[in-house]
C-alpha cells in the first residue's frame, strides 16, 4: 500500500511537469512583437540570465563545503539528501525564472489585442513556476523516501532546498530593491520622468530584478516550505497510522493540491469575468477541489476524519491570511487609501502612517495562525500541525502562479512604456500590473504564514529529536536562547536593508552621472548605457547576501552545541515569535506603500508629478526593501534555523561536551572573522578600482 501511494505521488509530480513543459510551449510559440520590444525582452532576459549564474556559481561553493560536512558527521544518505534538495531548487527557479522573461514581452504583445489574451500568457508563465516548484518538492519527497527509507536523509531535502532559497532570497531582493529604489530616486523624484522610462539608466536593472527576486527568489523561498512541511509531516507521522500510513498522507494530499491546482488554473485561463476575479475563482476552486480529496484520503485510507479536519485548517488559513493581506495592502480598501490620503501632509506623514499600517496588519494573522495551531493540535497533536501546513501549501502550484504573474506583469507594463506603444496597449499593461501589485502582497502574506506553520512543524520535530517535552522558561540558558532567537531577525533585516540602501546609492550615484555626462539622453536622443547599474546591482547582491546566510546557519550550530539543545529550543522559539511578527510589519507596510503610490498615479489627490505623489514615491522606497528583501527573507530565516537544528540534533545530543563545545566555538569565530576580513578587504579593493 505504501509504495503503491508513493507511485501515485511521483506520477502526479510527473504529470505536472509535462504540463508545465507544455505551457512553456504553448508560451514560446506566441508572438513577441516589434524588434523594439524583443531588444528591450533581450536585455532584461540577458541580465536575469547572468545574474543567477554568477549567484549559482557562488552558491555552489559553499554548498561543496556543507556537502563535505554532512558526508563526514551524517553519512552519505545525508549529504546526498542535502544535494538534491539544493540542485532540485535552484532548477526549479532557474525553469521559472527563464520562462518569466519569455513570457513578459509575449504578455505586452497580446495587450495589444485583448487584456483576456494578456492575462492567459502573463498566468500561464506563473503556472510554469508554480508546477515546477510543487513537482519537484513532491518527486524528491516521494522518490528519495521510497529508495533510502532515513529520517535524516529526507529532512537533508529540506536543508538544501533551504540554503538556496536564503541565497535566493536575500540576493535577488538585494538586486531588485537597489535597481527599484535607484531609479525611483533618481527618475521619478529628481529628474521628474515617468517609471520604466527608457532615458532611466537603472530601468532594465529594475526589470532584472523583478525577475531574479519577485520570481527566482520568491520560487525558491516557497519551495523550501513546501519540501520542509511534505518530510516534517512525514517524521512526525511514522508509527501514528496502521502500515504507516502518516508517512504516504502528506504526499498523498500534496498530489492532490496539485492536480487541484491544474484545474483550478483552467479557470483562470479561459474565464473572461475580470482579473482579479478570475484568479480567486480559480484558488477557490483548487481549495475545494484540494479539501474534497482530503477528505477522500483521510476517509477510505486511514479512516479517520481528524485528517481532513486538520488539512482544511491549513486551507482555510491560507485563504484567510489572503484576505487580511488584501485588505491591508490593496487600494481597493480603505487602510492604503489613508495611507495614500497621508501623502498629502508631506513625507513624514506619510512614513508614519505607513508604519503604523504595518504594526496593525499584523495582528489579525497572528490571531489566525495561533487559533489554527491550537485547533490542530487539539485535533491530532504535532502531527496535526505539520499536516495543517501541508494542507495549507497543498494548492501552492496556483497560489504561487498568482503571485508570480505579479512580475511578469509588471515587466510587461515596463516594455511597453519602454517601446513607446499605443496609450491603450499601456492601459492593459498598467491594469494587469495593477492587480498584481496585490496578488504580490497576497503572496508574501501566504509565504509568511506557511513559513510560521512550517516552522513550527518543524520546532516539533526538533523537541522530539532531542527528547525535549516541554521547554522550561525559568531555566537560564532557554531565556538566553529566547533573546538571543528574538534578536536575529532585527541583525539579520538590519544587514539585508543596509546592503539595499548602499547599493541604492550607488545606482543614483551612477544614474546621475549619466544624466550629467551623457549630451541628450534627457532630451531622449541618445541611449543610455544600462550595463553599468545592471553591473552595480549584481556585484552589490553576491557580496552582501553572503553574511546574512552565515547567520541564519551559524546562529542553531553555535547555541546548541555551546549552551545545549534546550537553549537551542529557545533560540527556535524567539525566532519564529519574532521573524513571524516582523516579516508581516515589514511585508505588508512594504505592500501599502506601494498601493498608495499607486492609487495617487491614478489620478487620485495631487495625481502623478503632484508633490503628493513625490512624498508616497519616497514612503514606497522605504516599504520595497522591507517587503521584497528583508520581510520575505526571514520566512527563509525562520525555518532554516529550524531545521538545522532538527538535522544536528543527533549530534548535540552524542557529542554535547566541554571539548567539543570549545571545538565548535572556536571554528564559527574563525570562519566568521575570515569572511569579515575577505569582505572588508575585498569592499576597500572595490572602492578603489572604482575611484
Amino acid at each position: 500500500m505504501q509504495n503503491i501511494a508513493i507511485f501515485a505521488s511521483i506520477g502526479v509530480a510527473a504529470v505536472a511537469v509535462v504540463y508545465a513543459l507544455i505551457l512553456i510551449n504553448v508560451i514560446s510559440k506566441k508572438p513577441s512583437g516589434s524588434k523594439k520590444m524583443t531588444d528591450i525582452a533581450k536585455a532584461i532576459a540577458d541580465g536575469a540570465k547572468a545574474y543567477l549564474r554568477r549567484q549559482y556559481s557562488t552558491i555552489a561553493l559553499t554548498i561543496v563545503v556543507i556537502f563535505t560536512v554532512l558526508l563526514y558527521l551524517l553519512g552519505w544518505k545525508v549529504a546526498v539528501g542535502f544535494l538534491l534538495g539544493a540542485i532540485l531548487s535552484a532548477t526549479a527557479g532557474y525553469l521559472g525564472m527563464t520562462t518569466a522573461t519569455k513570457a513578459n514581452v509575449r504578455t505586452t504583445q497580446a495587450a495589444r489585442s485583448s487584456i483576456g489574451q494578456a492575462l492567459s500568457i502573463a498566468f500561464s508563465s506563473g503556472m510554469v513556476m508554480g508546477l515546477m516548484v510543487v513537482s519537484f518538492g513532491l518527486f524528491i519527497s516521494a522518490t528519495y523516501w521510497l529508495i533510502i527509507r532515513d529520517i535524516e536523509a529526507i529532512i537533508a531535502l529540506g536543508f538544501g532546498g533551504s540554503l538556496v532559497a536564503l541565497f535566493a532570497r536575500v540576493g535577488g531582493g538585494i538586486y531588485t530593491k537597489a535597481a527599484d529604489v535607484g531609479a525611483d530616486i533618481s527618475g521619478k523624484i529628481e529628474a521628474g520622468i515617468p517609471e520604466d522610462d527608457p532615458r532611466n539608466p537603472a530601468v532594465i536593472a529594475d526589470n532584472v530584478g523583478d525577475n531574479v527576486g519577485d520570481v527566482a527568489g520568491m520560487g525558491a523561498d516557497l519551495y523550501e516550505s513546501y519540501v520542509d512541511s511534505i518530510v516534517v509531516a512525514m517524521v512526525l507521522g511514522i508509527g501514528l497510522f496502521a502500515a504507516d500510513r502518516g508517512i504516504i498522507i502528506p504526499l498523498l494530499i500534496a498530489a492532490a493540491g496539485i492536480l487541484s491546482s491544474i484545474l483550478g488554473s483552467v479557470v483562470v485561463r479561459i474565464s473572461r469575468i475580470g482579473i482579479a476575479l478570475a484568479m480567486n475563482c480559480g484558488i477557490y476552486l483548487a481549495t475545494i477541489l484540494a479539501a474534497a480529496a482530503s477528505y477522500l484520503i483521510a476517509r477510505y485510507l486511514s479512516g479517520d476524519l481528524r485528517i481532513f479536519y486538520v488539512v482544511l485548517v491549513g486551507l482555510l488559513v491560507g485563504i484567510v491570511i489572503g484576505f487580511i493581506t488584501e485588505y491591508f495592502t490593496s487600494n481597493r480598501f480603505q487602510p492604503v487609501r489613508n495611507l495614500a490620503k497621508s501623502a498629502t501632509g508631506g513625507t513624514g506623514p506619510s512614513i508614519i502612517t505607513g508604519l503604523a499600517l504595518g504594526m496593525l496588519s499584523s495582528v489579525a494573522p497572528v490571531l489566525v495562525v495561533a487559533a489554527a495551531i491550537i485547533i490542530a493540535y487539539k485535533i491530532l497533536g504535532l502531527y496535526g500541525i505539520a499536516l495543517s501546513a501541508v494542507g495549507m501549501l497543498s494548492t501552492l502550484g496556483i497560489t504561487l502562479a498568482a503571485d508570480t504573474y505579479g512580475p511578469v506583469a509588471d515587466n510587461a507594463a515596463g516594455i511597453s512604456e519602454m517601446a513607446g506603444l499605443e496609450p491603450e496597449v499601456r492601459a492593459h499593461t498598467e491594469a494587469l500590473d495593477a492587480v498584481g501589485n496585490t496578488t504580490a502582497a497576497i503572496g508574501k502574506g501566504f509565504a509568511i504564514g506557511s513559513a510560521a506553520l512550517t516552522a513550527l512543524a518543524l520546532f516539533a520535530g526538533y523537541t522530539q529529536a532531542v527528547g525535549l517535552s516541554a521547554i522550561n522558561l525559568l531555566s537560564s540558558k532557554v531565556i538566553a536562547g529566547l533573546l538571543l532567537g528574538a534578536m536575529l531577525p532585527f541583525i539579520f533585516s538590519s544587514l539585508a536593508m543596509q546592503a539595499v540602501g548602499q547599493a541604492a546609492e550607488r545606482i543614483v550615484a551612477e544614474v546621475r552621472r549619466q544624466f550629467r555626462e551623457i549630451a541628450g539622453l534627457l532630451s531622449g536622443k541618445t541611449a543610455a548605457d544600462y550595463k553599468n547599474c545592471i553591473k552595480i546591482s549584481t556585484d552589490s547582491a553576491l557580496r552582501k547576501m553572503a553574511l546574512p546566510s552565515l547567520l541564519a546557519i551559524a546562529s542553531p550550530v553555535l547555541v546548541g552545541f555551546v549552551l545545549g539543545p534546550e537553549a537551542l529550543g529557545g533560540l527556535l522559539a524567539g525566532g519564529v515569535a519574532s521573524g513571524f511578527l516582523l516579516a508581516l510589519f515589514m511585508a505588508n507596510a512594504g505592500g501599502a506603500w506601494d498601493n498608495a503610490k499607486k492609487y495617487i498615479e491614478s489620478g487620485n489627490f495631487g495625481g502623478k508629478g503632484s508633490s503628493d505623489h513625490k512624498a508616497a514615491v519616497i514612503g514606497d522606497t522605504v516599504g520595497d526593501p522591507l517587503k521584497d528583501t528583508a520581510g520575505p527573507s526571514l520566512n527563509i530565516l525562520i525555518k532554516l534555523m529550524s531545521i538545522v537544528a532538527f538535522l544536528i540534533a543527533p549530534l548535540i545530543i552524542t557529542t554535547y561536551s566541554l571539548k567539543v563545545r570549545a571545538i565548535v566555538l572556536g571554528v564559527i569565530i574563525v570562519a566568521i572573522a575570515t569572511y569579515l576580513i575577505i569582505a572588508k578587504y575585498y569592499g576597500r579593493r572595490r572602492e578603489k578600482n572604482t575611484s
